[in-house]
């Protein structure tokens, strides 16, 4: 990463480790899904950056199907910035995620990399960028987005914040993405489950209606669903409430 020169931005007191990892822990704790924690994160992090008359803001870009995409903003500026650099498809912040390397950009002023958007970036009011990857081993690709309107926006205290923050950070977005995904997978077990009772009900009533064998009403259902092209799930729904006169069919199952 180029060095800071000077130390011109703003120096707040770099919180320690301990302090960090609470604050990580209570996000993961108060977010409902990732795009929340991912959210919040960014406040926190344009939070501890910001200083009187030096606002920072924060955005989180991830890679998705091959293409950037903003998923996270401290506030509707930093989205707008994070969504202008995608637009162009380059930049200092996706030239880290693709790097997996911090980068910072002290003042645009003097940039020749990525000359189309850092153009704009000026025009934008940005003078300063950094951009920090989050490991996430292979979960997902993302950058932790933050820009200062001030040239040598960040100070090497600032830098030693963030990418202290971004390491914690990403920790805790892996345990966020884990729990997410035990979450799908218990509301898919739920879906099926229920889908089957209510299966399983609508053969037992075709084989009362019938006379017939588990196998029969079953191939009743399924030839039914496929004649009219709907779920199976749908047509069973169906024949229950033709025959108990119900709209809404109750399951009962463990959790």
């Amino acid at each position: 990463m180029t060095t800071h020169a000077n130390g011109a931005g703003g120096t707040p007191v770099t919180p320690n480790s301990a302090e960090i990892d609470i604050t990580l822990q209570e996000l993961v704790l108060d977010s409902q899904d990732i795009a929340g924690f991912l959210t919040d994160l960014a406040v926190v992090a344009a939070d501890r950056l910001s200083m009187p008359g030096s606002k920072v803001h924060a955005g989180v870009t991830v890679i998705r199907h091959k293409r950037p995409k903003a998923v996270a903003s401290s506030d509707a500026e930093a989205r707008a910035l994070d969504e202008l650099q995608n637009g162009f498809g380059d930049g200092p912040c996706l030239t880290a995620l693709r790097t997996k390397s911090p980068l910072l950009v002290q003042d645009l002023a003097g940039e020749h990399r990525w000359a189309p958007y850092v153009k704009v970036a000026r025009a934008e009011g940005v003078g300063s960028i950094l951009a920090v990857p989050l490991d996430l081993a292979g979960d997902a690709d993302a950058v932790l987005n933050l820009y200062s309107g001030r040239s040598d926006g960040f100070s090497a205290e600032d830098i030693s914040t963030v990418e202290s923050f971004a390491r914690q950070a990403a920790g805790s977005l892996r345990l966020v993405l884990r729990i997410t995904q035990l979450s799908e997978t218990k509301a898919d077990l739920s879906t099926a489950l229920e889908s089957r009772t209510i299966i399983d009900m609508a053969v037992g009533a075709i084989m009362a209606e019938n006379r017939c064998s588990r196998e029969t009403a079953f191939k009743i259902l399924t030839k039914a669903s496929s004649t009219r092209n709907i779920k199976l799930r749908e047509v069973a729904a169906a024949v229950i409430a033709s025959i108990a006169g119900e709209k809404e069919i109750e399951t009962y199952f463990d959790e």
